[in-house]
């Protein structure tokens, strides 16, 4: 799955730069996941798989 850091700040009440954090946070706790920063055009993309 694939999505731009904005569109879940607009969701959920936080910026994108928060949600970046979290995703850092996330891809260092959660072992059956795997988090990658993807691209960084208008807003940064991320891609989550499970592991």
């Amino acid at each position: 799955m694939y999505f731009k850091s904005k569109f879940i700040a607009d969701d959920v009440g936080l910026s994108p730069k928060e949600i970046g954090a979290l995703m850092v946070k996330l891809r260092d706790s959660a072992t059956e996941l795997t988090i990658e920063k993807w691209s960084y055009t208008s807003a940064t993309t991320w891609r989550v798989e499970t592991a």
